[in-house]
């Protein structure tokens, strides 16, 4: 079964740009010169391209003096979901425990602690 690319054709630059800082990019090549049989350079490059969110979950080394204690890294600690109605990443606490920020959808956990709530029974 051969692999079939799915491309979306209202993707821009931006979107491209986003999904990479999200999933992470990581290049890891070895460069070797020789000549006869004789190595003359060798060179191994190791670049990771990601957010500082996303390299934070995947335990990424930061360079050295790097202030970890400011409030955008706490922000970027905090794990977050994307809401199923507007597309925007919130925290996961937030989303699912009280209503998204943004277009306000509520989860079934908040729609249920609902006062007055009724379940509709599927009938067959």
């Amino acid at each position: 079964m051969a692999l079939q690319a799915m491309r979306d054709e209202s993707a821009t630059l931006i979107d491209v740009v986003e999904r990479i800082l999200d999933k992470g990019l990581v290049i890891n090549a070895d460069i070797c010169v020789s000549v006869a049989g004789v190595e003359l350079l060798g060179i191994k490059i190791r670049a990771a391209l990601a957010s500082f969110e996303t390299a934070a979950k995947y335990g990424l080394e930061f360079p050295s003096g790097t202030n970890l204690n400011t409030a955008a890294w706490e922000q970027a600690k905090v794990e977050k979901e994307y809401c199923p109605q507007c597309g925007k990443r919130v925290p996961v606490d937030e989303l699912f425990n009280a209503s998204c920020p943004w277009c306000g959808w509520e989860s079934a956990k908040v729609l249920k602690a609902r006062p007055g709530f009724k379940r509709i029974k599927n009938y067959q």
